[in-house]
């Protein structure tokens, strides 16, 4: 009988959470250790994002993102059936106000199609008021299979799975580095804490908003670097809940690299908009100013962000009237939902996104995953890495074990 093998997954988000259940699903004998320096999982983007099962309507046909979203809304789909974490499969329109988001709207039409994203259809005026009887636009691409979650839950259900199936689930415990230990019977890595090290067969690294700094920390290139961006969402009153019925986007501007503001269905029965995008002076600040010295400095560091801010000015002028504003960020999603104009509300606990940028100032779209012997950093998650979370774990095991093969 082959011997046991010892696994380490760095960062209970999740994506962590999600791979360190996967390795015990398929080998019971397994011993995993999930690390996470947070009291309780889902403490970071897990649990501050809009709640969305995307469908994958946006991503590029035969890139990692759309292969990995389509197989991971069928099994987020199911593990949340087993577990009994919310769902709700509201559907989404994304809505064209103007000819030239028309013609961009039936080019996204065309590859969701191409990706066979299920029953996906062009809706003329008449069409998307049937649908959305609230909201207005020229034509609209109706999703009738988007959803929203409890992320926060799945994920908390997916550490009860860990622990199950015999995992241990080390919280409050920060990994300062990876080190890998070169020997006559191969390489092991070896995952150091303030206050012990352990050696493992394999180390898959999900440490999101971190995962630059530990990747480093470990002798592995900073690059790409983190650099933050806040999105806020503004809760709107009870009163407007019945405004839509599921979910509501804008076109995507070709010119910005994010997909602007929405209104989003909350799995709780409410309402928001949102979120905007901007750079955030901490990776982890969640209210107030969120300022951190160290991050801030690190993004003032970083020869990538320059270059990608001299040519985003654009986007930062039309982003700060909704950091500044609630009114305009009101405004903004009043153009297709006239009824919540002058809609009133509160901002919600902000989100922060881990934006991976290359040294040239480019974004880093797709899923990017990096192997170093006996350990594995997941360099970049973007969304929909929530949606496509069960999948990615599937693709890192797959990953580990052909290696070591």
């Amino acid at each position: 009988m082959s011997a046991r093998k010892r696994h380490a997954v760095i960062g209970a988000g999740i994506i962590g959470a999600a791979v360190a259940r996967e390795i015990l699903r398929r080998d019971d004998r397994a011993e995993v250790t999930l690390y996470e320096k947070e009291d309780g999982p889902a403490a970071h983007q897990t649990g501050h994002n809009s709640g969305v099962v995307h469908a994958g309507l946006y991503y590029e046909p035969g890139s990692l993102k759309a292969t990995l979203c389509r197989r991971g809304v069928a099994l987020l789909r199911e593990f949340a059936a087993a577990h009994d974490v919310a769902v709700d499969e509201c559907g989404k329109v994304v809505v064209a106000t103007t000819e030239a988001e028309a013609q961009r709207l039936e080019a996204i039409a065309a590859r969701a199609r191409a990706k066979g994203v299920p029953d996906v259809a062009m809706l003329d005026a008449h069409g998307l008021a049937a649908v959305e009887p609230g909201v207005t636009g020229l034509t609209a691409l109706h999703s009738p299979h988007t959803a929203i979650i409890d992320y926060r839950g799945l994920t908390e259900a997916l550490v009860a799975d860990v622990r199950r199936g015999g995992g241990r689930v080390r919280f409050s415990t920060p990994v300062s580095r990876i080190e890998v230990r070169r020997g006559p019977s191969g390489e092991r890595a070896i995952v150091r804490t303030a206050h012990d090290a352990h050696e493992f067969d394999r180390v898959i690294v999900c440490a999101g908003l971190q995962s630059d700094r530990l990747a480093a920390r470990s002798g592995e290139s900073r690059q790409p670097s983190i650099v933050p961006f806040f999105g806020q969402y503004f809760i709107l009153d009870d009163e407007h809940d019945d405004a839509v019925r599921g979910l509501v986007y804008p076109v995507p501007d070709p010119k910005y690299p994010f997909l602007g503001v929405h209104v989003t269905r909350r799995i709780d029965g409410g309402l928001m908009i949102g979120p905007n995008a901007f750079l955030s002076f901490s990776r982890e600040g969640y209210s107030g100013l969120g300022l951190n010295v160290r991050d801030s400095l690190a993004v003032a560091a970083d020869p990538g962000f320059w270059r990608f801010a001299a040519g985003n000015l654009p986007m930062a002028v039309r982003e700060i009237g909704g950091v500044l504003s609630t009114d305009r960020f009101v405004a903004e999603a009043a153009r297709y939902v006239p009824s919540l104009a002058g809609a009133r509300g509160r901002r919600a606990t902000r989100g922060i996104r881990a934006q991976a940028m290359n040294r040239d100032g480019s974004l880093v779209d797709d899923f990017v995953i990096h192997r170093a012997g006996p350990a594995m950093f997941v360099r970049n998650a973007p969304s929909p890495g929530a949606t496509s979370a069960l999948a990615i774990a599937e693709h890192l095991v797959d990953t580990a074990e052909s290696a070591a093969a």
